[in-house]
């Protein structure tokens, strides 16, 4: 497997990259190398594709739209959903009619118009500190209770994973009830929204909040990491709206580019995505939940215990993006 250069990942696309397309797959990927380079070197080992890979943090959109009809990119691999939703509102993907992506991959983890599915999914789960809280059993609408006053921490409002979060409480409550949930949370907060996730879960391990907000998978990585151990050592995981609805889940997905100029074998590579040996890999990797339902979790991951997910179709949370953002604007959540 070819890494684009880091000219490419400027935007300069050259001729002959173009005149190549069709020999190859270009993958434009948010993803990270250390989880979707083995991935494909194996895709690569099994059928003989060559694939070439561009990394970038942002932008990649606003790449796709330059490009025009002239992009490589066969492939867009998301970190999260929102980044999905942009592709899809630019007009960047096309449609893909696949049995085994329609057997793999459950209906409420891909688009009714088939024009992106989802690989893998984590959950907005609530941290807890074990020696001041315990293990908690709550739902979300608990953290706008006055007595956690000054014992949350979270990131900012505004980050794509508590859009999602907020779009999944307008779509079972309402703008309303949604907007006071919002109020009493921001008033509930230990300090302003600041940080990624792990921070939050640092700020529990120092004792500035007791209560943090966080993806499941940043549990794993932490654990990983010999300086952050003790932050996750220091904290419960808890799973929300267990006795009702179900954790809210987030997802990571995939979409066949619009000009994609290999059309054919980009469907190959996303039903290898799709499929047990990609998956499992994403779950020992990234410590996520597979998309594909006969795929075990990792190890860790099943440590953490079973749990409900939200039934709610992920498609429906772009029908509330932009009335989440608006709120959250209203409620001044950052500030």
């Amino acid at each position: 497997m070819k890494i684009a250069s880091s000219l490419a990942i400027l935007g300069l696309v050259g001729f002959a990259s173009v005149a190549n397309a069709a020999e190859k797959l270009t993958v434009y990927s948010y993803r990270q190398a250390f989880l979707v380079e083995p991935i494909l070197e194996n895709f690569t080992k099994e059928t003989g594709i060559d694939v070439d890979v561009v990394f970038s943090k942002k932008g990649i959109a606003e790449r796709m739209m330059r490009e025009g009809r002239l992009s490589p990119a066969d492939i867009v691999l998301t970190s999260d959903f929102s980044r999905l939703m942009d592709l899809v509102d630019k007009k960047l993907v096309s449609a893909v009619d696949s049995d085994v992506l329609a057997n793999n991959i459950p209906q409420k983890y891909r688009s009714p118009e088939n024009d992106w599915y989802s690989l893998t999914m984590r959950v907005r789960n609530v941290y807890s500190s074990k020696d001041r809280m315990g293990k908690l059993d709550l739902d979300y609408e608990d953290l706008a209770d006055p007595k956690y006053k000054g014992k949350i921490c979270t990131r900012s409002g505004k980050h794509p994973y508590n859009i999602s979060l907020v779009a999944s409480m307008i779509a079972h409550h309402g703008e309303a009830d949604a907007k006071t949930w919002l109020e009493g949370l921001k008033a509930n907060l230990a300090r302003k929204p600041q940080g990624n996730d792990r921070a939050q879960v640092k700020a529990v391990k120092e004792g500035l909040c007791d209560i943090a907000i966080g993806n499941s998978y940043y549990l794993g990585k932490m654990l990983q990491d010999p300086k952050q151990v003790p932050w996750a050592e220091a904290v419960e995981i808890n799973f929300p709206n267990q006795a009702n609805r179900g954790s809210h889940i987030n997802v990571s997905g995939m979409a066949l580019a619009k000009h994609s100029k290999n059309r054919d074998n980009a469907v190959k590579l996303m039903e290898y995505l799709s499929g047990n040996d990609a998956q499992k890999a994403y779950a020992e990797v990234n410590f996520e939940y597979p998309v594909k339902a006969d795929v075990k979790p990792s190890e860790l991951v099943s440590s953490w215990g079973e749990f409900k997910a939200d039934e709610l179709p992920i498609f429906k949370l772009a029908e509330y993006h932009n009335a989440a953002v608006k709120l959250l604007d209203e409620v001044k959540f950052d500030l």
